[in-house]
This record gives structure tokens, sequence and C-alpha cells, in this order.
């Protein structure tokens, strides 16, 4: 989760660094550093607590930084290990400023190794686990004769041997200058060539907008970045081809555009998310759906997505968080089109279990970055019980993209707050699409209900669009409710992830504790927690369900819940007023469709409720935008 930048080249490395470090910085920080060697090859480390702006604060106005420095490396970090102070930030050192490294990832056996160090009479000056790797490198840098790059190479590969657990590194060794080295182990990072320079960093973000040729590392592959090029092996030492490809990024755009919080504006962005999620797959009602818009017929990605839709007899959808919501919302609504087992599942739990896969059983994967650490790690254990997996992502240069027999972007685009809006909304559309898709593969429903559900989708952006037109309702609920302590969420059917979803957006920016149920659950424990104290959010829509919500409210009712009410429907007014303290209305769509329109009003309630209590909207506490570690 921590943000990586390494730079050699001709320019001066500490503004460039800086740059692309703000461009990492929306993931959710807690402290940044840099470090550099000058033109007389002293080391230069800054580091500080807090924003970036804070290291800005720090760093001297001198020559180095402006232009005597061609190799550095900066990091921002969000704490795993120890807290989140100057001393524990990023860049590290073994003690006598000889190697300075930054670190992605968790050292599992780091307290014996530095037990080990320590007994050597090294000493620790940080609580992190990283510094272990830096007073390793020393230390095996003083045990075996290091002073040529491919002799420091081996030190490196000493060391990777020793260290269990997850990593992505940047090396700088004051005695090589001209050396930048870069690991991956289940991390993610990237190298980029530039003109007369190279760029390292954990997502591609960081420095597309200096060059568009890449180098994607893999799991335990070293990389030499030289002024001459990069040589790449494996951590046995066994040299690899160094092949770089083109990617089309764009520059990521932080603009507010007018908004106080990238949350609220990702949340209007969602009418034109649905729409290009849905641009060149879904034409019109009459048409068949096209998951892979632009692919040749005879392509082998044609062949494999034909043989996913026919013929997979199990699917398990793996995910975390908001992609694990979005996921339920899948299984509803597959299970419903195409009569198919679905079973979604916690992509931490599923990798440490036995799972049973076969060649019918398709995994689909759903994580907004791509680099979830505990969703590529069932992949791939998945993947080696021979299940196909399809992934949904918004980023299709990730990591879990490249793993995957199939991929589905989302294109909800660069997403800026830590809270998920805009790709939840874009992932549940993608699930719709699939479902539709398999239900028209396999006429597992009737052409009447496949047709309409199209057309739902069709006029989804303009419910959307609807739902937001009228914030002020939901900004006199949030004012009324903002200082309660709990709050529940009910709902039921295919809208039962959505009470688990508003919940959780809750939860993670107003700090507020909440917790989503069925509606049919609150008898069976929760409902001894209701008094007049906790206010009840129920989902109602019309549908298979409808009535039975209607009486799960007046059951909380009558233990004096103050009840709010999110409704497409008429309610009878004696009914509503005496079951609903408020009443929220959004547009009126089709049950299974109803998700996309739902969710809307319970994003607008969770971003005025962390507004009004003055809550860090976009960068909520103790949280990243992608997690990358487990």
């Amino acid at each position: 989760m921590c943000g990586i930048v390494g730079y050699l080249g001709k320019k001066s490395a500490v503004p460039l660094i800086l740059d692309s470090l703000r461009t990492l910085e929306y993931r959710g920080y807690d402290s940044a550093g840099i470090a550099f060697l000058d033109d007389d090859n002293l080391f230069h480390i800054y580091k500080a607590a807090g924003k970036l702006v804070n290291l800005e604060s720090v760093l001297p106005d001198s020559t180095p930084l402006k232009s005597g420095s061609h190799i550095g490396i900066g990091h921002i970090r969000w704490a795993t290990h120890g807290a989140a102070n100057e001393i524990n930030a990023h860049p590290h050192h073994g003690g006598h400023q000889e190697i300075a490294l930054v670190h992605n990832g968790i050292i599992e056996n780091y307290f014996e190794i530095k037990q080990e160090l320590e007994a050597k009479g090294r000493n620790f000056i940080s609580d992190t686990d990283t510094e272990c790797i830096a007073q390793l490198l020393e230390q095996l840098t003083s045990e075996m004769p290091s002073d040529t790059p491919e002799q420091f190479r081996v030190v490196i590969q000493a060391t990777l041997n020793k260290l269990v657990g997850a990593y992505a590194l940047s090396i700088i060794n004051k005695k090589f200058p001209n050396h930048l080295f870069a690991i991956r182990n289940h991390a993610p990072l990237v190298i980029g060539k530039g003109e007369n320079e190279y760029l390292v960093a954990s997502d591609a973000v960081a420095i597309i907008s200096h060059t568009q040729e890449l180098l994607f590392l893999k799991d335990k592959e070293i990389a030499e970045i030289t002024p001459e090029g990069i040589r790449l092996t494996r951590l046995d030492g066994t040299p690899i081809e160094a092949v770089l490809e083109h990617v089309e990024l764009g520059p990521l755009q932080i603009d507010k555009k007018g908004f106080k919080h990238f949350m609220l504006k990702e949340i209007y962005e969602q009418p034109d998310v649905v729409r290009n999620s849905l641009s060149g797959r879904l034409v019109s009602a009459e048409r068949p759906i096209r998951l892979l818009p632009g692919e040749p017929k005879d392509s082998l990605k044609k062949q494999t997505l034909d043989t996913i839709l026919k013929y997979m007899d199990r699917i398990v959808i793996v995910g975390c968080g908001t992609s694990f919501n979005a996921g339920l919302v899948g299984k509803y609504f597959i299970e419903e089109m195409v009569s198919v087992p679905v079973e979604v599942e916690s992509a931490g739990e599923y990798r440490y279990r036995k799972p049973i896969i076969s060649d019918k059983t398709l995994i689909v994967a759903i994580s907004q970055s791509g680099e979830t650490a505990d969703t590529l790690e069932a992949v791939r254990r998945a993947a080696k019980l021979g299940g196909k997996i399809l992934t949904i992502t918004n980023r299709e240069d990730s990591s879990l993209a490249r793993e995957s027999d199939i991929v589905l972007p989302v294109r909800a685009g660069v997403e800026i707050s830590v809270c998920a809006t805009k790709s939840f909304t874009a992932q549940i559309i993608v699930f719709y699409l699939l479902g539709l898709a398999m239900a028209e593969m396999r006429q597992t429903a009737s052409e009447s209900q496949i047709k309409e559900l199209k057309t739902g989708l069709l006029k989804t952006p303009a419910l959307i669009e609807a739902a937001l037109s009228n914030p002020e309702p939901v900004q006199a609920v949030a004012k009324q409710y903002g200082n309660a302590a709990n709050v529940l969420f009910i709902a039921r059917g295919i809208n039962f992830p959505v009470a688990l979803e508003g919940a959780l957006k809750l939860k993670e920016i107003s700090y507020i504790h909440a917790e989503g149920y069925s509606g049919s659950e609150l008898k069976h424990g929760p409902i001894a927690m209701l008094d007049e104290s906790i206010p009840v959010i129920s989902v109602l829509v019309p549908g298979v369900v409808f009535e039975k919500m209607i009486s799960n409210c007046q059951e909380a009712k009558a233990r004096d819940a103050q009840m709010i009410g999110i409704t497409s429907a008429v309610i009878d007014s004696q009914k509503a007023e005496s079951t609903f303290d408020d009443l929220l209305q959004i547009p009126e769509s089709l049950e299974l469709l109803s998700p996309l329109i739902a969710t809307v009003p319970l994003q607008l309630l969770a971003y005025y409720m962390a507004e009004y209590l003055g809550k860090d909207v976009d960068q909520p506490r103790n949280l990243a935008k992608s997690v990358t570690v487990e």
C-alpha cells in the first residue's frame, strides 16, 4: 500500500520524485521521505510524518535539490509495523548511510532477522520491518566483498533469500551512484524508460507523464538499472530479457472540478461512468451483449470467453471490501438469469482454504486496483488448481489483469478518493453484462426478460442523474443523525449487498459504527440492540420481498428505533407515518437493477455525515486506496 518512486537520469531527481509521489498521495498515507546522492556522492535523507507537504517543508532550498542530484528514491508510507512518525518513515538505511531503500510490503520474519543482527552488534533505530532489510544488506556487505555492482547484486540476492514475506524494493548504494536497483516479490513494481532516464514506481500512474515504455516486474525478479540499460535477473541469478511494452495510460488528472471533495465529484460522475462501462458492450436492447468489443472473432480471448460463457458450471467470486459487496450483487443477478451456482468469497479467507475447483469452475476476481494482495494470491491458487480466471478491474495494466484468462475493465476512470463509489457502480454494471451475456449464450432467460433488462440498463444513467438531482433531503437526514454512535442498515434480496455497502461507506469516512443486515436477520439477534438512539436505514424497492421489508421495518419501529426509509415505492401515507421518521425517494427501476439506484443516496448520506462531523473525507484515517499487503 506504500508508494515507491525511484529515478536515475540526467534531470534533477528530487523535484521529479516529489512530483511523482504527489501523484500517489491520494491513495492514503501517513508519512513521506526521500533519499538521494548529490554530485559529491554524499547521501541526503529527509523524512516527515503526515502529508507530503510536510516533507516538502523540511527540504532545504539548496543546489542539490535543484540540479545536483541525478539518482534518488522516494516513499509515501501506510504504516504496518511501527507508528506513523518521522523515525519510521522511509527511506531506511543500515546505520552508516551507505545504502538506502524504500519498501512496500510486509517482512514476516523481520523479528528473527532483527534479533540475529542485534546479536552481531547492529543497532536499530525504528520499529519497522523495513529497517531489517537495510541492516541486513549492510551486514552482508561487510561480510562479503561488494566493491562492484555485480558483487552487490550477489549481496542483494543473499539478503532476499533470508526474507519471508512480500516486498517491492528500490535501493541505492553510495558506492555505485549510477546504479538503481528494483526488486519485486508479491508487491507491484514497474520500471519506465524515458529519454536518457529511468523511473521506478509502485504504480504506473506515478511515472506515465514521463514515459509510456514500461517494464512490469514479475515476482522474484531483480532489475539493475544503469544509464546503459536494464539488467534483469531472477532471484537465483538467471538472466532474463528485459522487454518493455508501450502502455497507453493517460496522465492522472487530480482535479476536483469545483466539488469540495473527490468523493463527491466521483459520486456525481457515476452516470457517465455507467455510460462508459456500457459503451460498445450494450448498444441496444435488440443486439447481443459484446463483453469484448473490438476483439477479433477468431482470437484466443474470444475462444476463452465463449468457453466461459457456455460451459462453466460453477462460479466463485473473490474480492475484498467494496468489491466483495459488488460480487454479492453479481451472485444474485447471475443465479437469477443463468441458473448457475455462484459463491462469493472473501479473498483473504479463500486463499488459505482448500478450495474445490474443476476445469469448469470460473473464478471471478474483482478488484478496483487489480493489486489487492489477497485477491491476487487467491487467483494464483485457483489457477494452479485448474480454474479459469476472469478479472473485473479498473486497471488493465495491473498484476491481476496480467494473471487472468479474461479481463473485463470497468472503465470507471481513476478514483482518487479512498472511499470507493463510482468503481462499485461500474463493477456491478460489468456483472450485469456478464450475466446477460451468459443468459443469451445459454438461453436460460426469456428474450423478453433480457430485452427488458437491457432497456433498463440503458436508462440507468438518467435514473442515477435523477437520484443525484435533489441532495437536500439527504443532507437534512445526515445532519439530523450525524451524531449517532451506531447505525444499522437493512435490506433484502438483491439489495442486501447495498445495505452492507452503505454501512461500509459510513464507517469508512465518518468512523460511526455501522452494520449491514438482511432485514430477515434482525429478529435473530440485532434487534436486541435497538432503542431510540439507533437509526435504522432501510432500502425498500417494489418486488418479491417488499412487503416482508415493510414488516421488518415495523418490527424495528416497535423497538423505538429511528427509521429512515430509502424507497422507489409510493407507500400508503398512514403506513409511512407509522413506520418511518424520514423517507428518501429514489427513481423507480427494475428490481434486479435497483442496486444501481439505491446505492446513490447511501453514498451521499455517508459523505454528508462525514462532512458534518468534519472528517477527512478523501483520506480517512488508517485506510489506503490499494491494499497491496496482507
